[in-house]
């Protein structure tokens, strides 16, 4: 008999409370919370999917590994577990920690960067493209056009556009280009996986043209399971194997490890070049630590090299994989409009489709983010024009592509029952969207000002 059913591979040892609220009480929460949920406390949350990055819960094994973490300040054990697992992964030469991964991108694309550097990429992702302006440099996405069809099935849909990268890179000349980044999978444009053929096609264009080639790969397991599962020639291949095989065509790769490192904390830039390496070197001493710890504990390291063995299980993936679709599909059976297909960490709502009554300058998104909120405790992310949206010299929003919001699911964290219950809370959304009201920004800092701006309703 075949079983349909895929059941989480793993028991719950450790159970942390979640503490439940009202309607009523949150309502009070969210307005003292200035209608942003990054700013709401966790006590105040039901189901937290705001991020999947250093939300996940480590197993057994990890935490045995914590146990025996090197705290010396230079060449500790835990170090050297830590570099040989990456080492493996991605052959690459020179390895440096840091204490997530936003300091990397910090580190690596602050050196590259600058005044009249351009950074391309298939999505640059908010912190991404932060420390890319805060340089002084421009990030640039070359999206495929298909991508922001949110209905369009299709199984590449984060696919760099190659055609779009000769065109930038021949616009704006090749000893311009700072570096091409290739998120996979791809976290702003809905989550979706690369192909590896995609990467192949990067991998030469970057190297015809003489241009740094840099993987973002704090998904790169997730994205290993789809290139499996849709991909002509790699159904034979481990998830291991497919991952190694995507970062041998890049020159390097920056990793948010709290995220298929399966760790709470933790990041690391990973390089072919010893000159670039060294440079980099430089500044991760200065800002995070020595070059054998790198901001992180001993215990940390342990964590995120048993980690990055546990993400390619292929148990684990399956799992994974399948239960972000169990919500993607469920809710899109109801009348939600979603990003299809489904990605691999989180489900991304098209709040623009679903409040079509709120204009984009009154970001539907966010108005969802709330209701979810309101209706359920459920905190998550906007992913439009609150996050990417830009001004014009006269004031006037410049809207981003899409206007999404993400559910993005903590690794081994929740249930079933946890996910039957979102499902109930979009019945209600649903049921009550021509009441949803849009939001004005009244407070917002120059930088990623989704984190921490004020709103208030209209």
């Amino acid at each position: 008999m075949q079983i349909k059913t895929i059941i989480e591979p793993f028991k719950i040892k450790t159970v942390e409370p979640i503490f439940m609220t009202t309607e009523e009480e949150r309502k009070v929460f969210l307005k003292n919370a200035h209608y942003n949920p990054f700013l709401l406390t966790s006590e105040q949350v039901l189901i937290d999917f705001l991020t999947d990055s250093g939300t996940s819960a480590m197993s057994a094994n990890q935490w045995s590994g914590i146990m025996n973490g090197d705290e010396s300040y230079a060449g500790a054990k835990s170090w050297k577990r830590f570099e040989k697992t990456i080492n493996d992964l991605t052959n690459y030469p020179f390895i440096l920690p840091t204490h997530q991964g936003r300091a990397a991108e910090r580190i690596l694309y602050g050196h590259l960067g600058g005044k009249g550097k351009i950074f391309l990429s298939n999505t640059h992702f908010d912190t991404t493209r932060a420390n890319i302006e805060f340089s002084g440099a421009t990030a640039i996405d070359c999206l495929t056009p298909e991508a922001t069809d949110t209905s369009l099935e299709l199984p590449f849909k984060g696919n760099l556009d190659t055609k779009k990268l000769v065109q930038n890179i021949e616009k704006f000349g090749k000893e311009n280009i700072a570096s091409v980044i290739l998120t996979v999978t791809n976290n702003s444009g809905g989550g979706q996986p690369v192909s590896m053929e995609n990467a192949k096609e990067v991998s030469k264009i970057c190297k015809n043209y003489g241009i740094l080639f840099i993987l973002d790969a704090c998904r790169i397991a997730e994205n290993s399971f789809f290139i499996h599962e849709r991909e002509k020639g790699f159904g034979d291949k481990t998830y291991k194997q497919i991952v190694q095989e995507m970062f041998s065509l890049a020159d390097g790769c920056v990793m948010s490890a709290k995220k298929d490192g399966l760790a709470n904390i933790g990041g690391f830039i990973a390089l072919r070049d010893k000159e670039l390496a060294d440079a980099c070197t430089n500044l991760l001493i200065i800002t995070e630590g020595y070059t054998t710890y790198g901001g992180l504990a001993g215990r940390d390291m342990e964590a995120i090299a048993i980690g990055l063995e546990e993400v390619t299980e292929p148990d684990y993936l399956k799992y994974r994989i399948r239960s972000t679709a169990y919500l993607g599909e469920k809710i899109n059976k109801l009348g939600v409009p979603i990003m299809l297909p489904v990605g691999g960490h989180a489900v991304y709502v098209d709040a623009k489709k679903l409040y079509p009554q709120i204009p984009v300058d009154e970001y539907p998104g966010q108005a969802l983010v709330c209701e979810l909120y309101l209706k359920g405790g459920i905190r998550c992310v906007e992913i439009g024009s609150v996050m990417f949206g830009k001004y014009d010299e006269n004031g006037k929003l410049i809207p981003a592509p899409m206007e999404l919001v993400r559910l993005a699911i903590p690794r081994r964290v929740y249930t079933q029952s946890h996910i039957d219950y979102v499902i109930e809370v979009f019945e209600e959304i649903l049921r009550t969207k021509n009441k949803a009201r849009g939001l004005k920004i009244i407070q917002e800092p120059k930088f990623l000002r989704h984190f921490t701006s004020y709103f208030e309703q209209n």
